[in-house]
């Protein structure tokens, strides 16, 4: 699957964008601030009907503009084309069309265009708190599991009206019973599929890491769930006079975690930042490939400036290994044009370059 042509209206500091793009390597370079991150951030939305890094959709529209528009035609394996249409307005309720036909629910739409996007934001993964590792989870498996994002969605739903009832000075207790059942029967769903695919995705992991390292640093995911070896409705009864006291749920997959772990201890306190950011790019390559196998296609990968601060060596591994075949179309930025010329040498020409100047985007000869 490749995205042939993108067309972008008053997106961030894009105001009008048209682009026939590579089927294997797309290149956008320019200085920070420039639109580089911004486009690469309107191929994610296509993929999942949300921003990367703006969780409110009215802060994409250019400042000036009362609408903002994406738009992308896709070819598939097969031959077949799509086309994907969003647009924004102020005040109004997003657009969100599949050739034409718009989208009754939204999640109907994740993993049609499968996409994995490394970036620096990613040393949350490390840096930041559960829920960052535990998001990671949930787009890895929403994008192949469409019974798991619904899974996901219900318990949320069910959690969500628990905790309002737990702050009622007199609670339905049949109406609570009634959530925590809802809770149970997903939180379960919730709990084995990321177990599943956190066993799953660690020894592709493993192999990333090394590969790019070149080091015999042992490494570790493991995941860490209340539900693990416990009954969820026995601790669920258990903790509900002190969860009516506090006010809020205290078990539950929504307090899962994901161990990582370097030589025996904690990354987040021990690693450096190459071996942090070697263990990010390697925990999303892994993610790559295991979507790459269950979706039965080549997702989109998408790597915003993350080269950076990785020795000359770990930039040369990563290249090499999304060089090969196991990988379709990329979308890279870089500030570097110097460092950008190395990156692509393994690609003999078969790539577009862009410079990205103030938020107008123009090819470059190779």
């Amino acid at each position: 699957m490749i995205l042939k042509h993108l067309s972008i209206l008053n997106y961030k500091n894009l105001a009008e964008v048209e682009l026939s793009l590579s089927p294997k390597i797309n290149c956008f370079l320019g200085d920070n601030g420039m639109g580089k991150t911004n486009l690469l951030d309107a191929v994610y939305y296509l993929s999942f009907c949300k921003s990367h890094s703006n969780p409110i959709d009215s802060q994409v529209i250019q400042h000036d503009a009362d609408i903002c528009m994406i738009q992308g035609k896709y070819e598939f394996a097969d031959g077949n084309e799509e086309e994907i249409y969003c647009a924004l307005k102020r005040r109004q309720k997003k657009q969100f069309k599949r050739n034409k036909k718009q989208y009754d629910k939204l999640s109907a739409h994740i993993g049609f265009i499968p996409l994995v996007m490394i970036s620096p934001a990613d040393n949350e993964l490390i840096m930041g708190g559960s829920e960052e590792r535990r998001l990671f989870m949930d787009v890895g498996i929403s994008q192949f599991d469409k019974l798991y994002l619904q899974s996901l969605v219900r318990y949320n739903n069910a959690l969500q009206q628990r905790n309002a009832l737990l702050k009622q000075d007199n609670i339905d207790i049949s109406l609570l019973e009634l959530w925590e059942e809802t809770m149970i029967e997903e939180g379960i769903a919730i709990f084995e599929k990321r177990k599943l695919f956190i066993e799953d995705l660690t020894s592709i992991f493993h192999d990333f890491y090394t590969a790019i390292s070149h080091s015999k640093e042992s490494i570790s995911l493991e995941y860490s769930s209340q539900l693990n070896g416990n009954t969820f409705k026995e601790r669920l009864l258990d903790a509900r006079k002190r969860d009516m006291i506090l006010g809020h749920t205290t078990v539950g997959v929504h307090r899962d975690e994901l161990e990582m772990m370097i030589d025996g201890y904690p990354i987040k306190k021990d690693g450096s930042q190459g071996q942090k950011k070697t263990y990010f790019v390697s925990l999303k390559l892994a993610q790559f490939q295991f979507l790459s196998k269950k979706s039965n296609t080549k997702p989109i990968l998408v790597l915003d400036d993350i080269f950076d601060r990785l020795d000359e060596t770990r930039v040369k591994e990563i290249i090499r290994l999304v060089s090969g075949d196991d990988f379709g179309q990329i979308f890279i930025s870089d500030t570097n044009r110097q460092s950008l010329d190395r990156i692509l040498q393994p690609f003999n020409n078969n790539y577009h370059l862009y410079s990205v100047v103030n938020g107008e985007i123009q090819p470059i000869n190779n």
